[in-house]
């Protein structure tokens, strides 16, 4: 999947890696994404080379609207990470239509599970299908 149909107002979904405006996206998270704040731009190109990237953009002006990652292996398991929407067009379903979009791309791989972490949008993922996890303290984190 290269683009989806376009969103009912006026919106698309794409993968195509050469449509993300990477300078807009660093913008978004390194000043107003609380996960990702002062994020070195460096930093944040790496991330992009190295995921699945999604992009939602205006169909009349092209310009990018809204942006998600996702670090997979394409076979077993899914990272969702830096969901951001446009404070200009929040409100209108595009990040719940991002989210689906990611979704229904990553379901013919056949993973076992996506995960993502947010610190206040449980809500809006939880109508997407994602839960808390089942068993916390089987999971582990290394911190560098």
């Amino acid at each position: 999947m290269t683009d989806t149909p376009p969103l009912a107002d006026g919106y698309e979904i794409s993968t195509d890696l050469r449509r993300i405006d990477a300078e807009r996206v660093h913008r978004w998270l390194s000043t107003d994404a609380y996960w990702a704040l002062g994020r070195a731009r460096e930093k944040q190109d790496r991330a992009i080379e190295g995921s699945l990237n999604f992009g939602v953009y205006d169909t009349v002006s092209g310009e990018q609207v809204a942006y998600a990652r996702v670090v997979t292996d394409r076979a077993t398991f899914a990272w969702l990470c830096d969901v951001y929407v446009d404070p200009s067009v929040r409100g209108k379903g595009i990040g719940t239509a991002l989210v689906e979009g990611v979704r229904e791309h990553l379901r013919p791989y056949g993973l076992r599970r996506m995960l993502l972490a947010t610190h206040d949008a449980h809500g809006v993922y939880e109508k997407l299908g994602f839960a808390a996890l089942e068993n916390p303290d089987q999971w582990m984190a290394l911190y560098f």
